[in-house]
C-alpha cells in the first residue's frame, strides 16, 4: 500500500474567478467532464460547500462510483472527498497573467498486492490523461462562454463584463 498522486495543470483563457466560478458550479462542471464519467448527478447543493455529487468513473475497462462531498478550504481551491474511500481530489486556480492556471490533483491510498502493484504502475498514467481531457474541455467550454457573453454584448441586448460572464 501507499498514497498514490495523479495531477494535470492547463492555462485556460478566463480571469482566476471565472475559472473557478465554473468549477465550483456543479451543473456547470458536469458540461465540461470527459465520457468516462458519467451518471453525474448533484445530489445535494450545486454550487461550492457542501454540494454532494455522484458519479460513475470508467477506466482500464473497470467502472467505479465516486459520491464526492465538496469543500472550500481555501481561496481558490475545491476539494471532492469520497465518502467511501480515501480519495480526495483538488481544483486550484492561480493567476497567471489574464489567465488562469487549473490543475487537479488527486490522492488516493492504493491497494496491496498484486492488484495494488497494477494500480500503481497504470491508474496514475490513465488517470492524468482523463484529467487533461478534462482541462482541454474546460478551456474550449470557457472560451465558448466568453464568445456567447459577446454576442449577447453585440446584440445590445445584454451587457457583461469579460471577467464576469453571465450564469447559465
Amino acid at each position: 500500500m501507499g498514497t498514490i498522486h495523479v495531477a494535470a495543470e492547463r492555462l485556460i483563457p478566463a480571469s482566476p474567478a471565472t475559472a473557478y466560478r465554473y468549477l465550483a458550479d456543479m451543473h456547470e462542471h458536469e458540461r465540461f467532464l470527459p465520457p468516462a464519467f458519467s451518471k453525474f448527478t448533484v445530489e445535494q447543493g450545486g454550487v461550492g460547500a457542501g454540494s454532494v455529487v455522484a458519479f460513475t468513473v470508467t477506466a482500464g475497462g473497470r467502472s467505479r462510483p465516486y459520491r464526492m462531498t465538496v469543500s472550500e478550504p481555501a481561496a481558490g481551491m475545491l476539494v471532492e472527498t469520497d465518502t467511501n474511500s480515501s480519495l480526495v481530489t483538488t481544483f486550484s486556480v492561480t493567476a497567471h497573467g489574464d489567465d488562469a492556471l487549473v490543475k487537479i490533483a488527486t490522492t488516493w491510498q492504493g491497494a496491496g498486492g498484486v492488484g495494488g502493484f497494477f494500480e500503481r504502475r497504470f491508474a496514475p498514467k490513465v488517470m492524468a490523461k482523463l484529467y487533461a481531457d478534462e482541462l482541454d474541455r474546460f478551456a474550449l467550454f470557457v472560451s465558448e462562454r466568453a464568445v456567447e457573453s459577446a454576442r449577447v454584448d453585440e446584440a445590445g441586448e445584454e451587457s457583461f463584463p469579460a471577467s464576469d460572464p453571465p450564469a447559465y
